[in-house]
């Protein structure tokens, strides 16, 4: 006869096994993919003092230009001279690097709906060319898209991102510019 303690164990050990084996055939894929976002204390106070979702928004959209210069804006921004959603949270960069933060997406949900929505798909693993399938056909609706017609292709052309290297940088990423101190546009 079998003791008690031998059985627990016995019933302990299947349970084991069996959650392992559950866990191993599921679908599910585990979320490794990390964003690479700018530190917030590079974040104009601004930003620093607006809601999450902005302030979020702010660090992804500003230190991914690869992928965001090819993602239009759809809240009517093209009307003062934005030529992609990157354009609604940085004016400028000069020559050592040092961003001008533009202060649209402080109040313009469109464009934080936009950049958390490619945020949310590249985290899903999708590509920067899905994520721009899903942005035009989800807020077309808004108003026209701000990216010129001669830049529309630029986004076919290029590789989409594989994920996110160890140091957080798109796989097909270039580069990312680091802000040394931060500005906000008027």
């Amino acid at each position: 006869m079998i003791s008690k303690s031998r059985k627990l164990l016995f019933l302990s050990l299947m349970v084991v096994l069996l959650s392992t084996a559950i866990s191993a055939c599921s679908t599910s894929k585990s979320s490794d993919v990390h964003l690479y976002m700018m530190p917030m204390d590079q974040m104009p106070a601004d930003v620093q003092a607006a809601p999450v979702a902005v302030q979020e928004a702010y660090q992804f959209a500003s230190i991914n230009p690869d992928i965001m210069k090819d993602i239009p804006c759809y809240c009517g921004c093209g009307d003062i001279g934005h030529t992609s959603n990157y354009d609604c949270y940085v004016s400028d960069i000069d020559a050592q690097g040092t961003i001008k933060f533009d202060n649209h997406a402080l109040g313009c949900s469109i464009c934080v709906d936009i950049t958390k929505d490619v945020m949310r798909m590249l985290q899903e693993g999708q590509t920067p060319a899905k994520a721009r399938a899903y942005v035009d056909a989800t807020y077309a609706k808004y108003g026209p898209s701000n990216i010129p017609e001669a830049d529309e292709p630029a986004l076919h052309s290029s590789p989409p991102c594989h994920g996110w290297s160890g140091s957080g940088f798109c796989a097909t990423a270039s580069s990312a510019h680091h802000a040394s101190r931060a500005d906000l546009s008027d």
